[in-house]
């Protein structure tokens, strides 16, 4: 069911004073294609999704945050002058955000919220940039006396998520929750913050994600660890080619050149966020002549490298890839960071009814419970509701 305004107003009335405030949304995210690319500097190619999450919010006259989840059933308090904050995870996000805000000059104040949100949770749909983004956009809004640009408040989130939540994210998630255009993409550069946005309106093709339920979690070892990877590659290139300051930057020879001087787990990491940059730039130029066959190359391309050699992929998306290039799905992929979460499909329309019955019971047999379809509408980012 779609989160309606209703269902976060009615929590606030109930667990505050009984008046109410202001209203924002901000969206989760799909992306097209670019993945792990964020942090490397290169480029990626999201869509704002119409899922997402709505807060209230109402300035309290104190130095302290009363904050409900709807979605936690859960109450908690803190204040903006503590530097340790709240232990709760979910109101880390928001003290990270208020405290950040604070950090660019913007005089934020004690506020009572309720937020409520319709992101598939681990889907690699990003319902913690959603999350941040609603919080900097209308801490923004309130207190902003002199209004902050949108691309700082979306790296206030990405600092959110580096300082208070213990992820090294890129730029990505939080950028496209706050710059999202309905009917468009947006393609970024991570490296200078410059975005373009492509008209999306596919004619006779839908995208659909397939959620294989399977536990999506970013924090920890395994996204750093591949962070680390390309950190190693991209120094030890660095030092043969100057010129060279990430992955973004480096080709395959001088990949090549290294491979004595990095591990090869390294070095297989480098080899596809290399690939997956041209990949990139290759489905922009695809996009301006309305050649979504070569778009759909490019997704099978992308997951085979997250599965082979950026290994964050698993057996049930794997499966659902397999099961993409059985029907005659036009493009398929891990969205996302891996090890679990959707695939994105990009399905011509005269198979897509086939293609989800197909994949639900496939799926079904073999690891005994449904994926969840998630048909994707391309919406506007961060903005106030009320």
């Amino acid at each position: 069911m779609k989160l309606t305004i209703e269902d976060v107003r009615t929590r606030f009335i109930k667990h505050f004073d009984g008046s109410t405030g202001s209203v924002y949304a901000a969206p989760g995210r799909i992306n097209l294609i670019g993945e792990h690319t964020d942090y490397n500097d290169g480029f990626v190619f999201p869509g704002a999704v119409e899922q997402g999450m709505i807060a209230e919010i109402k300035p309290n006259g104190t130095r302290k945050v009363r904050a409900y989840s709807i979605d936690m059933k859960d109450l908690t308090e803190f204040s903006l002058d503590d530097e340790k904050g709240p232990s709760a995870s979910w109101a880390r996000y928001i003290f990270g955000v208020c405290r950040e805000m604070m950090a660019l000059g913007v005089p934020v104040q004690g506020f009572n919220t309720a937020f409520a949100g319709d992101v598939p949770l681990g889907a690699g749909m990003s319902s913690s940039a959603a999350l941040e983004s609603v919080y900097a956009y209308a801490l923004n809004d309130l207190w902003g006396e002199n209004k902050i640009e949108k691309m700082e408040l979306a790296r206030v989130g990405q600092r959110t998520e580096h300082k208070y939540i213990g992820c090294n994210c890129g730029i990505m998630d939080q950028a496209i929750s706050i710059l999202g255009k309905k009917g468009s993409l947006m393609r970024l550069d991570c490296r200078s913050g410059e975005y373009n946005y492509f008209p999306w309106n596919p004619q006779g093709y839908k995208l659909v994600l397939v959620n294989s339920c399977v536990k999506h979690e970013l924090v920890g070892s395994p996204y750093n660890d591949r962070r680390k990877s390309c950190e190693n590659a991209a120094a030890a290139i660095n030092k043969k080619f100057p010129e060279v300051k990430s992955l973004r930057d480096a080709t395959y020879e001088q990949l090549d050149a290294v491979r004595g001087d990095i591990s090869e787990e390294d070095a297989l990491r480098a080899h596809y966020v290399i690939g997956e940059r041209d990949r990139v730039l290759t489905v922009c130029e695809a996009l301006e002549k309305g050649d979504y066959e070569t778009v759909g190359q490019m997704m099978y391309q992308t997951h085979e490298g997250l599965s082979k050699e950026y290994e964050v992929s698993c057996e049930e998306l794997d499966f659902l890839n397999e099961i993409a290039k059985e029907e005659g799905v036009t493009g398929s992929r891990i969205m996302g960071g891996g090890f679990g979460g959707c695939t994105i499909n990009l399905v011509s329309e005269e198979l897509y009814a086939n293609f989800v019955k197909v994949a639900v019971e496939k799926f079904k047999a073999k690891f005994g419970k449904k994926p969840v379809i998630i048909d994707v509408v391309i919406g506007d980012g961060a903005r106030k509701l009320l």
